[in-house]
């Protein structure tokens, strides 16, 4: 899912508050205009004046959210038909409905007018449909004049439903994808050559040989490209996966790691509040720490090192630990590498490192600045570590799975074994990461970091 399609599923939670909230408001007011006075005089203001129900009504509207939450209304999907959407906002404005009737039911609180909680759910209905079509209507126009969010698709197939999924996706650019190429056969050449012009691969045609399929999976996969394909009725049967529908169409997207959507927000807010939390506690020590580097060795106190998330290559922070320009002596060091397994390199007793420098990367107190490339979401609190491209160009097919997600301050494999853990068995807890995501595990691993923090001193 692009970021664009993630700030237009998040700005729905904000904007249907404000919709249930002027519901509430214009149905208290509705309650006190002349005509429905002259019907029948209001009693409830004596007992309730508008600041108290406007108290009560921001805290309904927060129920009311968690109801179209449980009624699926926020469940983001790149493909949601108007009509499946407007019975969600029904489904969860009756539930939030019934739920306020049980609690005055049960309690005798809050407010005793029928009239304000009837016209307010219909109201609510009104509003958030209203407010949903606007944003549909915006989004709409972002993509069609500025291309905003588009998803740029190769189309692969010859037979009719390969060109009717083509036509779909060009005549009708509100669905958010644009073909811009359409191939009758698996070509990878062609797809090469357009890689990095494209955001998704679509394999109309299931009936492609096994091997070609395969390798345009894994092409797929080393670009952090979606692949999305239609399956055959056998596929649609068995497919533990979630499948969109285009003009009747069924089309299953895989996806290499669970972390996307509301799991994928969850997961940055994290990183928001874990580095805000983390610089505010830990600013007087990276001030000692500071000086500390810079009265001992020549250099600067932080140091940018290459290193590869995504596919894109960053400047990560670190503390200097080693002499000034000790990058430029890796090679001549490379012979007393003692990581043989892998493309990592790793030295005890390294020569480069300086006095202070061993100290910190015991402590790990030289990893903490990435808490800069955490909140500028180069890295995240979690996640696997991060490589140098020099490593990265030494991968194997299976190892490039670890830059499907951003690397992390720390992770699973950092937690499970430091710096003695064997280069595969990293690849391996950094996959099983990837592909099972939860933010219970997020959780659990920060969690055990502060342990290995004060009990491991095996980082060199």
């Amino acid at each position: 899912m692009k970021k664009s399609e993630l700030i237009f599923s998040v700005l729905l939670v904000p904007v249907d508050y404000l919709a249930l909230l002027t519901a509430a408001i214009v149905a208290y007011f509705l309650r006190l205009s002349g005509f429905i006075q002259a019907w029948r005089p209001a009693l409830f203001t004596i007992d309730l004046p508008f600041s108290e129900y406007l108290i009560i009504a921001s805290l309904v509207a927060l129920w009311w959210l968690c109801a179209y939450a449980m009624a699926g209304l926020y469940r983001m999907k790149t493909n949601r038909a108007r009509i499946e959407e407007f019975f969600q906002i029904i489904t969860g404005s009756a539930l939030g409905f019934f739920g306020i009737i049980g609690y005055i039911f049960l309690s005798g609180d809050l407010f005793n007018s029928r009239f304000i909680i009837l016209v307010g759910f219909g109201l609510a209905i009104l509003f958030v449909t209203a407010a949903h079509i606007a944003l549909r209507v915006l989004q709409s126009h972002l993509t069609k004049r500025y291309g905003y969010g588009l998803h740029r698709m190769i189309v692969i197939g010859g037979d009719d439903i390969s060109r009717k999924i083509a036509e779909v996706f060009n005549s009708r650019p509100e669905l958010g994808y644009v073909v811009v190429r359409h191939l009758g056969s698996i070509d990878m050449e062609a797809i090469r050559s357009g890689g990095k012009m494209i955001d998704e691969i679509l394999l109309a045609d299931p009936n492609f040989e096994k091997d070609q399929v395969l390798e345009l999976v894994d092409f797929c996969e080393a670009s952090r490209i979606g692949f999305r394909f239609i399956p055959n009725l056998y596929q649609t049967l068995t497919t533990n996966v979630a499948i969109d529908t285009f003009s009747g169409i069924p089309i299953v997207e895989l996806k290499p790691t669970a972390l996307d959507g509301w799991g994928r927000v969850a997961k940055r807010t994290m990183d928001i509040i874990g580095v805000v939390f983390g610089l505010i506690v830990l600013s007087p020590l990276f001030l000692v720490v500071a000086v500390l580097i810079k009265v001992t060795s020549e250099g600067p106190v932080f140091v940018r090192l290459r290193r590869i998330s995504q596919g894109r290559v960053f400047a990560m922070f670190k503390f200097r630990s080693m002499i000034d320009g000790a990058h430029g002596m890796k090679k001549d060091l490379a012979r007393y590498n003692e990581r043989n397994d892998g493309p990592l390199f790793k030295m005890k007793n390294d020569p480069r490192i300086t006095p202070p420098g061993r100290w910190l990367r015991r402590t790990r107190l030289d990893e903490f600045p990435q808490l800069i490339n955490v909140w500028r979401g180069e890295m995240s609190l979690i996640g696997p570590r991060p490589h140098e491209p020099e490593e990265v160009a030494k991968y194997q097919k299976h190892h490039k799975k670890v830059l499907a997600v951003k690397p992390g301050m720390t992770g699973l494999a950092q937690i499970s074994g430091s710096s003695d853990l064997p280069f595969e068995e990293e690849v391996k807890l950094d996959t099983y990461y990837i592909e099972n995501w939860s933010l219970k595990m997020d959780i659990y691993i920060l969690l055990k970091t502060i342990v290995v923090l004060f009990t491991d001193r095996s980082a060199v």
